[in-house]
């Protein structure tokens, strides 16, 4: 397959994904499927946006810029016909990068609020009533939480997905940073329809 081709399914597949990672997080500002009374209520991982920014609006452009990458032109510089394909297989490679952050961005806060649990009411006061993610192999402890029903699934479930989600973009960010590193080198297999031309040519190195 043609780096740019490449570039572009990588794309379509961040799409779906950046817009599951920011209905998880908006879903956990609604702890067991409930509206809280109190802002303070709702677990704090949560106001950090990891799904809505990171894996989120930060992953639309690298996204973006993917899946646009099999159709841009490549007539670009000095007659080159692949100088254009190549400087913008090169500015993916930033644009991966930034996916990258974002996801890991996310990634690590999904982590951090696994690992620390849910915030809850216990007997009246909403703290976070597990340590050193205990209650991840123990079931028993759940019970603890009295408020909201539900809450510990409700929780583990959504920032699990985030987990898993945003490794996945971090994945395919890093897959394009080398895909866009061969581009750039080499130049993508071939050039159709540029600037008002329509042939296509094997680019040299």
């Amino acid at each position: 397959m043609c780096t740019g081709g490449c570039a572009k399914c990588l794309g379509i597949t961040l799409i779906p994904l950046a817009g599951l990672c920011a209905l998880a997080n908006i879903l956990l500002f609604f702890p067991g499927g409930t509206v809280v009374k109190e802002t303070e209520h709702i677990t704090d991982e949560v106001w950090y946006f990891g799904g809505i920014l990171g894996s989120g609006v930060l992953m639309i452009f690298p996204a973006l810029v993917f899946s646009g990458l099999q159709n841009n032109d490549c007539c670009g510089c000095c007659g080159n016909h692949s100088c254009g394909k190549r400087f913008a297989m090169f500015s993916s490679i930033i644009f991966a990068a930034v996916g990258v952050v974002g996801a890991g961005y996310c990634f690590i806060l999904s982590a951090v609020a696994l690992h620390k649990g849910p915030k809850c009411d216990i007997n009246g006061n909403w703290t976070y009533p597990f340590t050193d993610g205990n209650y991840l192999g123990d079931h028993a402890v759940w019970d603890d939480c009295k408020s909201p029903e539900n809450l510990v699934p409700w929780h583990l479930t959504l920032f699990s997905l985030l987990l898993v989600m945003s490794g996945i973009q971090a994945v395919l960010c890093a897959i394009q940073a080398l895909n866009g590193l061969f581009g750039t080198i080499c130049g993508d297999c071939k050039c159709c329809g540029c600037c008002g031309n329509y042939f296509c040519k094997t680019s040299s190195i």
